[in-house]
């Protein structure tokens, strides 16, 4: 069986959070949402772990989520930075957000030479999801050098904020099981009842139970690597009126693969409640979810503790 690396995203800059949410303490020990993650895919399969930080937070992640997680795997650092880009462009003297995560991705070239799955530094995935996961990209054994993906889909219900609005990529799935379009809808929230989107800034549409959404949890081969090398340079061109604020983002380039039929992409469907910390107020239900799952056995007190490691 192949060797899983787990990808993990934690270079954004928090703007609506208002800081750096890939290092806010939820665990009584003041464990991340990485920490549970990295736990909870070391005791599916994975083996080795790439974070992708920004480099105005590598230090303090480094010696804090990343000092406790290298006892127990191999670890690997990427800085996602805004000069990584394609001979004969050069960075927007506006631009000040990072490139999104489809470039985020891209950065872990020549670091990632197995299936890996990529997730979030700011979002709790459940461990089924990451054995999900993990049996899905095991399947494509040694075959890396072949286009396919997997994608880990949740209830929109069970991924929302009760403090406002959140962004969800609604996902059409074909009969057997396949990705047939993904599209990033706005402003998702409950309201009257019902679960709702806006989808032009004035219109509102109804998204009905059950809808499956992604929360970025995806799986590729490294095949995926000249693909977004190939796309990146056109995205830059084709975004030259907004290259201040534009986003390479990863749902945007798997869409367009399907559309192209380059990707297949298996949509796997969790019973995961996912939890994260969008707004302020969603911190403390974050932490006090984590003590239930705690008090109920699923994890240890001390995550990392001697007796709670999980190779």
């Amino acid at each position: 069986m192949a060797k899983l690396t787990l990808v993990v995203m934690a270079a954004g800059v928090g703007s609506r959070y208002g800081g750096p949410k890939q290092l806010e303490p939820i665990g009584p020990n003041g464990e991340t949402f990485s920490d549970y993650s990295v736990y909870d895919a070391l005791r599916v399969g994975f083996e080795k772990v790439v974070f992708i930080l920004s480099k105005e937070i590598e230090k303090v992640f480094r010696n804090s989520v990343g000092k406790r997680i290298e006892r127990h795997c191999e670890v690997e650092y990427v800085v996602q930075r805004l000069e990584d880009l394609p001979t004969g462009f050069s960075v927007p003297p506006e631009r000040a957000k990072p490139w999104g995560t489809a470039h985020a991705v891209l950065c872990c070239k020549g670091v990632v030479d197995t299936p890996f799955a990529v997730v979030n530094a700011d979002d709790f995935y459940g461990r089924n999801a990451f054995r999900s996961m993990a049996r899905c990209l095991s399947e494509k054994g040694e075959n890396v050098g072949t286009l396919e993906g997997c994608l880990v889909a949740y209830n929109v219900e069970r991924t929302l904020s009760k403090h406002g609005p959140v962004t969800r990529g609604v996902c059409e799935i074909d009969g057997e099981g396949y990705l047939v379009r993904i599209e990033e809808r706005h402003r998702v929230q409950l309201q009257g009842g019902k679960i709702v989107s806006c989808v032009d800034g004035k219109h509102w549409t109804e998204i009905p139970p059950g809808t499956f959404v992604s929360m970025n949890m995806w799986g590729f081969t490294p095949a995926i690597f000249p693909e977004l090398e190939a796309r990146f340079p056109r995205f830059l061109r084709e975004h030259v009126r907004d290259i201040n604020t534009a986003e390479f983002l990863l749902p945007e380039v798997v869409g367009e693969l399907v559309r192209e039929k380059l990707l297949k992409v298996r949509v796997i469907v969790t019973d995961e409640q996912w939890f994260g910390i969008t707004y302020q107020e969603d911190k403390q239900e974050a932490r006090t979810e984590v003590r239930r799952l705690i008090e109920h056995g699923v994890y240890p007190k001390e995550l990392w503790g001697v007796e709670a490691n999980p190779r």
